[in-house]
């Protein structure tokens, strides 16, 4: 350790670092996985469990070729190992959620040294962006591990010190994760390193970035990585490749296709939302930090291209989602971690009263939350998470007057370490509180009711609509009634595995001595004007379950 370096450290960090694990891996099941992602996801790696196909993937029993299959294989090791439950469906998301400070840390140390490793890790796990979206069951945890591997790999070998063995050793490594990031989410685990190269590249003026990156060999261990897939499953479905790519990607981004549009500013919210508890040192990420290199492109140069191109490039996108943007993040925290190195404490008091005053806000706030309660959402669900919100605050605020405590008497790193772990206790603790909120997109209220007629061999339709964790948690697949969506491909390809219209479904409901359905309220209304048998098994404010009379 150096000498100018705090030694309480030494028990302080492996301290730190068991307690984000126990709350980061702790909370994983507090809450009941939620439709449509969550949902989805699980029933896809569920499936692949149950059939034991692990090319094609099916999402209620229908072909779905919308992503590749890498969370897929992880989510069903998952659930072989540890049960199907919340837990395991998102352990991969949480697990690749708590890496990335990992990664994000050890770069920072080889690059400038300890402190700035200890502080850039506890930055990036802070990051609101960061937990959150580890938390839910996403395609984004996955595909930004693997592309912070990318760019951390490529700034060690052009940064730190090294032999050229280990130079491109770190290069492969780059060309795996890259792998690793198509197969995660598609062609984007590709296209946001290489813009990032070459924005760089045209900035800075300069192709040494380039010159560096072992084209012939890294390419061959990228295409072995992750071409086996896409041949394997164009082989077994005609006609995947075309959907895949063209629909998928170029339609996706291009075209308003999936109705995810958004104004230009749509993601200035989420940036400002997910930086906290560091939002204050935002404007230091543009600030150009000048040391010496051997070339005119640093690594500060290459961590804001790439931190531009992500939020430009998902900004001009024709389908926006909130998680989109998380790739973003980990460079950003490397950024901030190298600024922080030379800060005094003085200003990071300064700083610190952001975060604290948007929680106090926050505090205050979960006292009013029966004003927003509606017809769909009951004033309890939201009385409960008033009350997550308010202790989620008070965690945050004792853990602030701690770092506080710790920046009096300038031990930087711990008041920093100190004010991230209470960030994510008061998240932790708020997203728990999410629960009976997300039990209304959640088939657990329910499922326990179909069961004995499962049991019995009924058959179970969803009407009109689809709670994307029914078949997870019924552990059964469901017939779709006049319901489309994201299966439009797949039903295409194999019209038997659906009811297309209502009046097929009630001639077929009527002539079954047993089943169950799933139905939105509008469709619900209907069969009952049709007068067709049904009692009730449940009902809320925005669905109701039925069997069979």
């Amino acid at each position: 350790m150096n000498k100018n370096e705090d030694p309480t450290l030494r028990v302080a960090f492996p301290l730190f670092l068991s307690l984000l694990a126990l709350l980061w891996f702790g909370s994983l099941a507090t809450r009941s996985l939620i439709s449509p992602d969550e949902g989805r996801y699980a029933t896809l790696s569920w499936e692949m469990l149950r059939t034991g196909d692990w090319i094609t993937p099916r999402l209620n029993g229908i072909l779905y070729f919308e992503k590749p299959p890498l969370q897929y294989w992880l989510g069903a090791i998952f659930m072989k190992l540890f049960g199907l439950n919340a837990f395991s469906a998102r352990l991969w998301p949480g697990l690749a959620g708590f890496l990335t400070p990992l990664v994000v840390g050890a770069t920072a140390h080889r690059l400038w040294g300890r402190e700035a490793g200890l502080r850039s890790l506890a930055i990036a796990a802070s990051m609101t962006w960061v937990f959150g979206n580890a938390h839910f069951l996403t395609l984004d945890a996955g595909l930004t591990l693997f592309l912070t591997i990318s760019l951390c790999a490529v700034l060690i070998a052009r940064y730190a010190t090294a032999t050229p063995e280990a130079r491109r050793g770190w290069i492969w490594l780059a060309w795996a994760a890259m792998a690793g990031a198509v197969l995660s989410k598609g062609l984007v685990g590709i296209v946001i390193p290489g813009a990032a190269l070459v924005i760089t590249a045209i900035w800075r003026r300069d192709l040494s970035l380039w010159r560096g990156m072992h084209w012939i060999s890294g390419l061959l261990i990228f295409l072995a990585l992750a071409a086996p897939w896409f041949v394997l499953v164009s082989l077994r479905n005609p006609g995947f490749a075309e959907f895949f790519f063209i629909h998928e990607h170029f339609a996706r981004y291009l075209t308003k296709v999936h109705q995810r549009e958004g104004a230009w500013w749509y993601y200035l919210p989420f940036l400002l939302g997910g930086m906290l508890p560091w939002l204050s040192g935002l404007p230091w990420l543009v600030k150009r930090h000048a040391t010496p290199q051997q070339s005119a492109i640093s690594a500060t140069d290459v961590l804001v291209a790439y931190s531009a191109f992500v939020l430009l490039f998902f900004s001009a996108s024709g389908s926006k989602l909130p998680s989109y943007i998380l790739p973003m993040f980990p460079a950003m925290a490397l950024l901030l971690g190298q600024r922080l190195v030379a800060v005094p404490a003085k200003t990071l008091r300064l700083h610190m009263l952001v975060p604290v005053l948007l929680w106090a806000i926050a505090l205050a706030a979960s006292t009013q939350s029966a004003r927003v309660a509606s017809n769909s959402t009951p004033p309890e669900v939201f009385a409960q998470l008033g009350a997550g919100l308010r202790t989620g605050a008070l965690l945050f605020l004792g853990g602030a007057a701690l770092a506080w405590w710790w920046l009096r008497r300038n031990r930087n790193t711990l008041a920093i370490m100190t004010l991230a772990l209470a960030h994510v206790a008061g998240i932790a603790v708020a997203l728990s509180a999410h629960e009976p909120f997300g039990r209304l997109k959640s088939a657990t209220p329910y499922v326990a009711l179909l069961q004995p007629l499962i049991q019995s061999g009924a058959p179970v339709f969803s009407v009109g609509g689809y709670d994307q964790t029914l078949p997870f948690y019924l552990r059964q697949e469901v017939i779709l009634v006049d319901y489309t969506d994201e299966f439009a491909m797949g039903q295409l390809k194999e019209p038997g595995r659906s009811i297309e219209s209502l009046d097929e479904f009630a001639q077929r409901w009527q002539a079954l001595p047993q089943a169950a359905a799933y139905m939105d309220i509008a469709s619900y209304i209907d069969m009952h004007r049709r007068g067709l048998p049904m009692r009730v098994l449940y009902q809320d404010q925005r669905r109701v379950v039925v069997s069979r009379q």
